[in-house]
């Protein structure tokens, strides 16, 4: 199976498959396993209805029991506008195709809005497990603002039979502390009923973009996932790192921001995207919470992004891919064949963690 992803990426196939220098090495990361629920979370704070639905998360779809997860998140209908999200495939204004799409597709779970998935739940939240986006940011506030605000309960969740709930934090903008308060009392509330947890970790800040984006630095980043799972995140969803040094960005000139130290930068990470990632990983307690990564916007040539970010994340000791916009942004039968080829990184046995 190896050989189509050869295929798939050409000259950059060494890049990303040939990696084998890590700076912190697998041996220290948890990595992904059929038995990943018994071995960590059995040993958790986590009730049995928890434990019991993480297992229904890591047990479903074509990646079932492999300790790998693929979600089809779609909550851009109120994150990035409806038109904007569906304009080229009308389809997905529908609720149902979107549950069709993450069945289809063989995925572990559907993440959506409360509306989305309570106006299917009866018809399908026994079919494949729900995980309700509770909070969200909105743009149409004049003029548009950035922040995140419940949209709804934890009870509304657990009552359409979700089997987890979703939130995103926006660490480091003007409202991310009233956000960690709400996600963490959220989240509470949400084990106590026998939900799972995800935690989108993203930053807001436009002070973070300085002579490049680092919204999407590694060092940065890693800190927001340390973040979320001290929150008791069970599954951490990230942007792929796309470069590192955010702080010592931030700390030029007479400013004093973070803390932080060198050796981050020189011995526990390098330019290499895996390595990046591993940063990433590490910060979730060495892989101990599993990390998904995001998918990230549709483009030209969405087959081989969605192919490098799997095979990013598997060989650097994540644990899956959460994929929207490029699955359903396009024919269902094209985002099913798109969803399995991400699958297919995680069932290849030859793509392993570096």
């Amino acid at each position: 199976m190896i050989q189509k992803f050869y295929d798939l990426l050409g000259d950059k196939s060494e890049y990303y498959l040939g990696f084998d220098s890590p700076k912190i090495s697998k041996e220290m990361i948890t990595t992904p396993s059929s038995d990943f629920v018994d071995k960590i979370w059995l040993n958790s704070d986590r009730n049995n209805r928890v434990i019991s639905n993480l297992q229904r998360l890591y047990g479903h779809g074509r990646l079932a029991n492999t300790g790998y997860m693929s979600i089809l998140p779609v909550d851009q209908g109120i994150e990035h506008s409806a038109g904007a999200s569906f304009a080229k495939n009308p389809a997905y204004f529908d609720p149902e195709n979107i549950v069709k799409l993450a069945i289809e597709g063989g995925c572990n779970a559907v993440a959506s809005t409360y509306g989305v998935l309570g106006i299917v739940a009866r018809k399908y939240a026994h079919k494949i497990p729900f995980i309700v986006k509770i909070n969200h940011n909105e743009l149409i506030t004049y003029p548009n603002e950035f922040d995140q605000v419940m949209f709804g309960t934890i009870e509304e969740a657990y009552n359409m039979g979700a089997a987890a709930v979703g939130a995103t934090i926006y660490f480091g903008s003007d409202n991310s502390r009233r956000q960690i308060v709400e996600v963490a009392e959220a989240f509470q509330y949400a084990h106590e009923l026998g939900m799972a947890t995800i935690l989108w970790c993203y930053l807001r800040n436009p002070e973070f973009k300085k002579d490049k984006d680092y919204h999407v630095s590694a060092d940065l980043t890693g800190q927001a996932n340390h973040l979320g799972v001290t929150i008791e995140a069970d599954v951490i969803k990230q942007k792929l790192p796309e470069n590192n040094g955010g702080y010592t960005a931030l700390n030029m000139g007479n400013s004093s921001y973070g803390k932080i130290d060198k050796r981050v930068y020189s011995e526990l990470t390098s330019d290499h995207p895996i390595d990046l990632t591993r940063y990433q990983v590490a910060n979730c307690y060495m892989g101990k919470v599993g990390l998904i990564n995001s998918g990230g916007a549709s483009g030209s040539n969405d087959f081989a992004e969605a192919a490098i970010t799997a095979i990013v994340n598997k060989r650097a000791g994540g644990s899956g891919l959460i994929s929207g916009r490029k699955a359903f942004q396009r024919p269902m039968r094209e985002g099913v064949e798109l969803l399995n080829l991400i699958q297919d990184v995680y069932l290849t046995n030859e793509i392993t963690i570096a």
